[in-house]
């Protein structure tokens, strides 16, 4: 394809890469844990590992975007096909070695899709001048995180199992891969170029770049903890597959609406300010399932985690590219990989909470309280009081 892809093609292929990146190469695991728990046995602490492994990967990928020169387009387009391939491949293994090495690739792969497709896509759609069309792009990480999350309650409820619904998430990864094929090879430059979209370049370490990384990072372990056991709390309120199932889907759904609601809010917001607030809603939401136990507490849980997570996604990444001009890609990269750092820290200290007292509630409120923390942190700029 010679001609470069219409602003709504590009949102379109934004969507579908964020889905395919972080609804399966992400977060497929979260809804086939308890499957997994069901088919081989799978315990808290060893569920934590592996989704550690893979958060682990993530960072790995966000380092080494941050120093490697890659095409953006086709640094997308290699990773979603990874993610595909991993995908079923666990599906194929039964070790552990084996899995944890799987979502760590996986990972490795989602955090360059999600760099290179959310800073190809925003570069192409900043003269447009349509916030819609920026909340489009990340509103394909609830996109998918729902329709996986859907998938795997219509697998659970037909006795699919954990393998087979490796196999058949995989699948669709290459199949959605596909349709987002030409968009991705549509640029007749062959590489990005503009503000904010030079691979590898580093920022320009000061105080605020350095804040936005801290905070990013303790967004990354705040959330992680119900984005990854969300299922498993909602199991231990109740057995019933077609019940404690959507509590993952809603989690999605939550994404996906606040995402496309939040691209509508007004200029004079500003990127600090909504990122503090959803920080905020986010800490309250993890605090929920301590105070209010049951079913009720999970879901609505997943309601306030999910419609804040993919809001402070979009918001710290629009302040990233404020911030830091012509070095954008190196401070998302390495926010990327401080928000990682959380992540891998976040499952590994639940599971060991969880094994030592039975409960997430410890867990869950050192979480909120990083949260707040870090939403407080935030506030202490001027660009945040004006």
């Amino acid at each position: 394809m010679s001609q470069r892809a219409s602003p709504a093609a590009v949102a379109r292929a934004g969507l579908i890469a964020l889905a395919v990146a972080m609804g399966i190469g992400r977060f497929a695991f979260t809804p086939l844990l308890p499957m997994m728990q069901d088919d081989e046995g799978l315990s808290v602490a060893i569920g934590g590992w592996l989704a550690s492994a893979n958060y682990l990967g993530y960072l790995i990928g966000a380092l080494s975007a941050m120093w490697i020169r890659a095409q953006a387009a086709g640094a997308v387009r290699a990773a979603l096909i990874v993610i595909g391939a991993a995908t079923i491949a666990m599906g194929l293994a039964h070790t552990f070695p084996l899995w944890a090495l799987l979502r760590g690739i996986a990972g490795v792969a989602s955090a360059w899709a999600l760099i290179h497709a959310s800073a190809w896509c925003l570069e192409r759609l900043a003269a447009v001048r349509r916030p819609v069309l920026n909340g489009m792009v990340f509103g394909g990480v609830g996109a998918g995180i729902a329709g996986v999350g859907a998938i795997c309650v219509v697998l659970m409820h037909a006795g699919a199992g954990s393998a087979r619904s490796w196999i058949v998430l995989g699948a669709l990864a290459l199949v959605l891969t596909a349709t987002v094929w030409p968009t991705f090879a549509s640029d007749p430059r062959g590489a990005s170029s503009g503000r904010g979209s030079a691979p590898g370049a580093a920022p320009s370490w000061d105080r605020e770049s350095l804040r936005l990384v801290l905070c990013y990072g303790a967004f990354g372990f705040g959330y992680i903890i119900p984005a990854t056991f969300l299922p498993v709390m909602a199991r231990q309120a109740i057995h019933d597959p077609l019940i404690f199932g959507w509590s993952w889907p809603v989690f999605g759904a939550a994404a996906l609406v606040s995402t496309l609601g939040a691209a509508m809010l007004p200029p004079s917001l500003g990127n600090r300010r909504a990122w503090i607030a959803s920080q905020l809603l986010m800490a309250l939401g993890v605090a929920l399932p301590v105070f209010w136990p049951g079913i009720g507490g999970v879901l609505f849980s997943a309601v306030f985690v999910g419609g804040t997570f993919m809001v402070t996604t979009m918001v710290a990444i629009r302040e990233a590219r404020e911030v830091a001009g012509p070095h954008a890609i190196g401070l998302i990269a390495a926010m990327t990989a401080a928000f990682a750092v959380g992540q891998i820290a976040g499952p590994i200290g639940a599971s060991y909470l969880v094994g030592s007292s039975g409960s997430f509630s410890g867990a869950l409120l050192i979480a909120s309280f990083l949260l707040a923390l870090s939403a407080y942190a935030l506030g202490r700029t001027p660009s945040a009081r004006r």
